[in-house]
This record gives structure tokens, sequence and C-alpha cells, in this order.
């Protein structure tokens, strides 16, 4: 072990493991890569937390190709390799689709559902039974704001939960941690992180409630903590409901 930051990073993620159950003895987990530093990340911590865990899994790495021409997966595959782990490529022409065909002003959410149902249904095809998001706390913390701002309610994706459709089990275990974390962490090991091409990149609804989350912090250091405290009491009240 040895790196500074893993203190930042494998306690909670173990902490979080534990307390909802996400991998269990013989899984067999495909995480979805999509080249950006916290996916990256995940696949490391994945990779790494089965020297940590009295628990027996495998893990591969699924991308899905969005179409971007000059999109370069090869440092990826690499560095998949370079942990032993083996990488599936999906080939969509999804970008084409949603910006060329459909053109579409509002992309994201339709993009994102694609996409997750090109990742499950591959993962099925490799005989995973488990896939991996490498969503962290910001990421949640947004979700509920989205859904306040946009939608007129209080909700977030769960830490994990079962797909009935397709059989298979979802899980998030960076929830209880930062994107700060993952930038430090991807740049201290020189992870292979692919700036993302997307027209809507830095332009959608997400994106505001950033900034709106940026401006917060600099004014109060402690509100990603309470925000998050926030967002764990939304998931305990889900888990008492038997949502969870």
């Amino acid at each position: 072990m040895g790196q500074p930051f893993h203190q930042h990073l494998f306690p909670p993620v173990k902490k979080l493991v534990w307390q909802y159950d996400m991998i269990r003895e013989g899984d067999k987990i495909a995480l979805g890569l999509s080249g950006g530093k916290d996916s990256l990340v995940a696949l490391y911590t994945l990779s790494r937390l089965r020297q940590m865990i009295p628990v027996t899994y495998s893990l591969e790495a699924i991308a899905v190709d969005m179409g971007w021409p000059g999109v370069d997966w090869g440092p990826v595959a690499a560095y998949c390799e370079s942990l032993g782990l083996p990488f599936t490529l999906v080939p969509s022409r999804l970008g084409e689709i949603l910006f060329a065909a459909r053109r579409e002003t509002n992309p994201c959410s339709l993009c994102a559902k694609i996409r997750r149902g090109l990742l499950h249904s591959q993962a099925k095809i490799n005989g995973s039974n488990v896939v991996a998001l490498g969503h962290t706390s910001d990421d949640a913390i947004e979700t509920v704001f989205l859904n306040m701002f946009y939608a007129g309610r209080i909700d977030c994706f769960k830490p994990a939960n079962n797909l009935d459709r397709t059989g298979l089990r979802l899980i998030r275990p960076l929830l209880y941690v930062s994107e700060r974390t993952t930038a430090l962490v991807a740049k201290k090991l020189g992870l292979p992180v692919r700036e993302n091409p997307c027209p809507a990149n830095g332009k959608s609804k997400r994106q505001a409630v950033k900034e709106v989350l940026a401006r917060q912090r600099l004014e109060d250091k402690f509100a990603d903590a309470r925000l998050l405290a926030a967002v764990k009491g939304l998931w305990d009240s889900q888990a008492r409901q038997g949502l969870l």
C-alpha cells in the first residue's frame, strides 16, 4: 500500500461495501469504464480491494464507445492489462444518433439510459452478475439537487440495488469518496484519464448544479460533509422502508 491518499480511498469504500453488502463471494463484477478519473479510480480500487477483504470475486472492465472520431482507447486498454483485468469495448454510433440524427438539445438523460443498456447487455454476455459504476459523493449530492430543481422531488440513486429486468446487481462503491480524492488518486497514479469529447460536456443541467455547489463550498468548508450526511439520511430512510 503505502500511498498517502489511500486513507481517503479504501476505508470509506470498505465501509460502504460492508454496509450495503455490495460484494459477495463468487461475484463477477463488470465495471463501467468511461475513461474519466472516477471510473478509472473505481477500477483501481476494486482491483486492489481483492487483497483487502475476505471475499473472492472477479473483475472486468467494459467501456461503451460513443463513436466520436479520433478517440483512442489504447491507453485505457493497456491500463486494464497492467492490472490483469479483461477489457471489452462496446462500439456504438450513439454520439452521431443523439447529436446529428436526433439533434437532441438535452441529450444527457437519454444518452445515460442507452449507455446503461449497452453496458448491462455486455455484462450479461460476459457472464457477470454485478455491474459497478464510479459515482462519487459529489455525484450523489448533485443528483439530489437535480431532482429537486428539475423534477420537483427529493431522490437519489441507491448505493446498491437489483436490476430486475436483467438479473444484475448494481453497485456504486465510491459513494463515500469525493471527486477531490479521485482527482488526487488519478494524478498520483498517472492514470490514463481521457477528456470527455461530448459537445454537451460542461453545458448540462448537472454542470449548472456543480457551479451552484462550488459557490457554496467557497462560503462553507463543511458544506460537502453536511450535504453527504443528508444524502446518507435519505438512503437510511429508504433502507428502513425496504427500498434498498
